[in-house]
């Protein structure tokens, strides 16, 4: 009896992980071929074969789907932050600063449609909270950290937060984009820009 138990959970365990790697694969061709903002979670479980209640269970709503679909970039990504800064450390802050920004920037350039659909999730459902998801937080430490070494001796605290706010501000999608898409600035004009107006 405790062998067939144990196997019925493998089963379920087996089942799911390959449930789950179907979703990613479908989801992946789909925002590909179409563009997030055009595929539904219904057209994701139809193209994958599954039900939608298999869907939702795993994944509450689009944004949570290009999370999974993003994360080793996004850890990845802010391990190439944490080694840059430990290679870095005599720099002076604003030039570590840049550094981070032009990491991150290579990263939003890399995943912009998903990072956008994890944003577009994020928003709609903060209609009770205003907090920022953990990307934006991480970043937003890094970036007061490293205002306040730029700072330091001033009394601009106040300052610092608002810079750093408004900074994180001009790095998500919408404005990234813009400038991207409407302005016409390359990510390192964007990334120069970002230095002449938060940094130098």
């Amino acid at each position: 009896m405790k062998d067939e138990k144990i196997t019925r959970v493998r089963t379920e365990r087996r089942d799911a992980a390959e449930n789950r790697q179907r979703i990613l694969d479908t989801a992946s061709r789909l925002f590909d071929q179409y563009g997030v903002e055009h595929v539904s979670m219904n057209q994701i479980a139809t193209e994958a074969e599954i039900g939608p209640g298999t869907l939702y269970r795993r994944y509450g709503n689009k944004g949570e789907l290009c999370l999974d679909l993003i994360k080793d970039n996004l850890v990845l990504c802010f391990e190439n932050i944490e080694a840059y800064l430990e290679e870095n450390q005599t720099a002076p802050p604003s030039e570590r600063l840049k550094g981070i920004l032009s990491i991150f920037i290579r990263f939003r350039e890399s995943k912009a449609q998903l990072l956008k659909g994890v944003e577009d999730a994020s928003l709609a459902s903060r209609n009770k909270s205003r907090t920022r998801s953990p990307l934006y937080e991480e970043l937003h430490q890094r970036f007061v950290g490293l205002f306040k070494e730029m700072d330091a001796g001033g009394e601009g605290q106040p300052n610092i937060i608002f810079r750093a706010d408004m900074l994180l501000e001009a790095l998500k999608s919408d404005a990234y984009l813009f400038q991207r898409e409407i302005r016409g600035y390359s990510p390192k004009e964007i990334l120069d820009q970002l230095y002449l107006m938060f940094i130098s």
